[in-house]
């Protein structure tokens, strides 16, 4: 059973994912988490205090469905791994996934929210640079964010433009391209 804190936090989560940034107020999370009147702000006592737990909640989320994804035997199982990632994020994690770049926009102007997206990415990459590495990359810091920049690129056209092209062969040819 989750506690009310996480109750909050899924709320919040649904809330920007599903309505953006305006419908994120203490009192709409604590309705839509039903908790009692207040309960979110006890939790989290000012705006950026809110950002920033949803941000440390949504990246506990994902971090926690990576592991496999930055393990690959070869360079065919990291595009395997990297296309069911992109394909989870946009498609079962969609609201998750809306939220984090609705946080990722409110970033650019709040370095403490900055931050803590970062340092999810931060986690991120040094992952794949050790994958890469692994799998022979001559330069694995700059192909794992050639990797990570194109991951990126995809998940906002599938999110904000509703695209719904095939990823593989983009994938397939950054990672070839980050391991030739």
């Amino acid at each position: 059973m989750m506690s009310s804190r996480e109750r909050a936090l899924s709320a919040a989560i649904e809330l920007l994912g599903t309505q953006g940034l305006r419908a994120l107020t203490h009192r709409r999370i604590d309705e839509r988490a039903q908790l009692p009147q207040g309960s979110t702000s006890n939790y989290f006592r000012t705006r950026e205090a809110l950002f920033s737990g949803v941000a440390e909640a949504i990246l506990e989320r994902e971090l926690a469905g990576m592991g496999a994804t930055f393990a690959p035997r070869s360079a065919e199982d990291l595009v395997d791994a990297l296309v069911a990632l992109l394909d989870r994020t946009t498609e079962d994690q969609r609201v998750q996934t809306t939220a984090r770049l609705v946080l990722f926009m409110e970033a650019s102007h709040d370095p403490a929210l900055r931050r803590t997206l970062g340092a999810g990415r931060t986690v991120l990459e040094a992952a794949l640079t050790e994958a890469l590495r692994t799998l022979g990359a001559s330069d694995p810091g700059a192909s794992a964010r050639a990797v990570m920049a194109c991951a990126e690129g995809l998940i906002l056209h599938r999110v904000a433009r509703h695209d719904d092209a095939d990823v593989r062969p983009v994938v397939e040819l950054v990672v070839r391209a980050s391991l030739s």
